[in-house]
């Protein structure tokens, strides 16, 4: 059989946690492995229930969501962070992308997309598909371009369309597809880019694209 995700839940409110705990739980490709009540808690916990996927509160006592998204991710590939809000297009939540956040979710979205949210971001596909995540970096990191990172200048011309097309939303599927190359192919890119731009993931791919003014808002 296949090993559940193992998820950590992040929230201040008991009562919030309890029904993300319900639907997690009901899924049976998924376990809940823990919970707390606030940030600082949430790191300390992260490795000793080897989660694969944290639901991140943004907004949260003591230690909130930003930080401790920043905290979780600089440790390394695993655990992927989601981070839940109630507020679309809040400034918190486009800062815990920045800190390494591989999604962001109203708090209010559909149970389906919050767990399709997690096994994608657990299979690594962390693509901006969530339409309130597109709006966010959208709304803020396209806000005031900056001019373009020496990161950036060293990346091929074929690699600046891959990147272009990630900023999009694009799956190695999909641009492989447009720009009539092997699957393979793509991937290779990506991996090229992520290591010249010293990248996380996906989602800080788009983030440098939309802040460096490579993407514009309104794709």
């Amino acid at each position: 059989m296949t090993t559940p995700i193992r998820v950590l839940l992040v929230d201040d409110q008991a009562l919030v946690r309890a029904g993300f705990k319900m639907l997690v739980d009901s899924q049976p490709d998924m376990e809940v492995v823990g919970e707390a009540g606030d940030g600082g808690e949430a790191t300390s916990l992260v490795a000793s229930t080897d989660a694969d996927v944290v639901l991140m509160d943004v907004r949260m006592p003591r230690v909130d969501g930003v930080e401790a998204t920043g905290a979780i991710t600089r440790r390394g590939e695993t655990p992927r962070v989601i981070v839940l809000t109630t507020f679309d297009l809040d400034e918190y939540a486009f800062a815990a992308i920045k800190a390494g956040a591989s999604a962001f979710l109203l708090k209010d979205a559909p149970p389906a997309d919050l767990l399709s949210a997690i096994r994608s971001v657990h299979s690594g596909d962390a693509v901006v598909a969530p339409s309130t995540t597109r709006r966010l970096l959208e709304h803020f990191a396209a806000a005031q371009p900056s001019p373009t990172p020496p990161a950036l200048d060293g990346l091929t011309e074929r690699e600046g369309e891959v990147l272009r097309l990630v900023a999009r939303g694009r799956s190695n599927t999909e641009i492989a597809a447009e720009l009539v190359v092997a699957e393979a192919t793509v991937k290779t890119h990506v991996g090229r880019i992520l290591a010249k731009t010293g990248t996380r993931d996906r989602v800080q791919l788009v983030v440098l694209a939309y802040e460096s003014g490579l993407v514009s808002p309104g794709w």
